[in-house]
């Protein structure tokens, strides 16, 4: 199933059982000799989360988030049962449509900032702007 794009996909449309074999584990620093490779399954459902009601799942559309590890056509778990506070990723709606943005506080102003140090996105007040929900974890293709 393909997700489309900024929209939020309610996770009852994900398929039941949806697993995933692992292999074994990758270390990140050095190889342990002791190293298990069990062939194990783990549900993606369950893993990240995904099995409650107020979790949905968004594919991100452009590249305003990449110094927060959040690339395009990359995917979010966001939760709209999370209270929002300063430093949260959240999506909000801005002008009728969905974006991804930092909350953050500048001069006492509550703010929806890009995190792209290449370009200049302009922060958005959050007043008048609807929190949508606040992003709880990212699943990223190392390919693109």
């Amino acid at each position: 199933m393909m997700l489309p794009l900024m929209q939020p996909v309610p996770l009852a449309d994900v398929p039941q059982g949806t697993i995933l074999r692992i292999v074994g584990a990758a270390g990140a620093g050095f190889p342990s000799p002791a190293q298990d490779w069990q062939d194990d399954a783990i549900s993606l459902i369950e893993l990240l989360r995904l099995d409650r009601a107020a979790s949905f799942v968004f594919r991100i559309s452009g590249s305003s988030m990449i110094d927060a590890g959040i690339h395009d056509n990359g995917v979010v778990v966001v939760d709209r049962d999370t209270r929002p506070v300063e430093g949260h990723i959240v999506i909000a709606i801005v002008d009728g449509g969905f974006v991804c943005r930092q909350l953050c506080r500048r001069r006492g102003d509550l703010l929806l900032e890009a995190r792209n140090a290449q370009q200049i996105y302009e922060p958005t007040p959050v007043e008048g702007v609807e929190i949508w929900g606040v992003v709880r974890t990212g699943v990223r293709d190392y390919r693109r």
